[in-house]
């Protein structure tokens, strides 16, 4: 058999054992896999001793986020700080434990130059970090600005105007306070925002 010959039978069984079915079928097993879109609960926190603003959206797909509940831990000034604390945390809790969020989304503290307010916005914000962290759920916060930014396409847009946004993307046409929408307002910026790693999340 000349050299010719035999660099042919070697070539057509080359592209014989390329095309079977056997090679088709390791290279599909190889082939990275592409995460798939988030599909859940997001469960949206506005931190606040005396208003804290709670919101869960269900996700299907981009088109279609429901606001599923809505509540404000509203507290009297009178109430003391220890009740507070408490109530935000059971709130929180009750929410996390009925819904079972995925993840969970939240508003940072905002610059504040009188101490006192930042040291209560802090324990706020505290409390429900806390109530998250013990459930082992993702936290994703975000700055005041970037959350309007998200949602109005405007970082200085005002609580009214968050709301009125909130409610068209969510086409709800009822009365919701705006501690409630600024809730819902983080956590569809959460999800706006943090594709790659929703879609991460079992």
């Amino acid at each position: 058999m000349c050299a010719a010959q035999s660099y042919r039978k070697l070539w057509t069984r080359f592209l014989t054992q390329k095309s079977s079915p056997s090679h088709k079928i390791h290279s599909l097993k190889n082939k990275p896999r592409t995460a798939e879109p988030f599909r859940g609960r997001i469960l949206g926190i506005d931190p606040s001793l005396r208003g804290t603003g709670l919101a869960v959206i269900d996700v299907q797909h981009r088109d279609s986020i429901e606001l599923i509940f809505t509540q404000t831990v509203k507290l009297s000034a009178k109430e003391p700080l220890l009740n507070c604390v408490y109530k935000i945390f059971s709130a929180i809790q009750k929410v996390i434990e009925h819904y079972q969020p995925k993840v969970c989304a939240a508003e940072q503290t905002i610059y504040v130059q009188n101490f006192q307010t930042a040291q209560i916005m802090g324990i706020a914000r505290g409390v429900a970090l806390a109530a998250i962290a013990i459930q082992h759920l993702q936290v994703f916060e975000y700055a005041p600005l970037r959350i309007k930014q998200a949602i109005c396409g405007y970082g200085r847009a005002s609580k009214a105007q968050v709301s009125k946004m909130v409610q068209a993307i969510l086409k709800i046409y009822i009365n919701v306070g705006l501690d409630e929408t600024d809730a819902a307002a983080a956590a569809i910026c959460c999800f706006f925002t943090e594709s790659s790693s929703l879609a991460e999340i079992e």
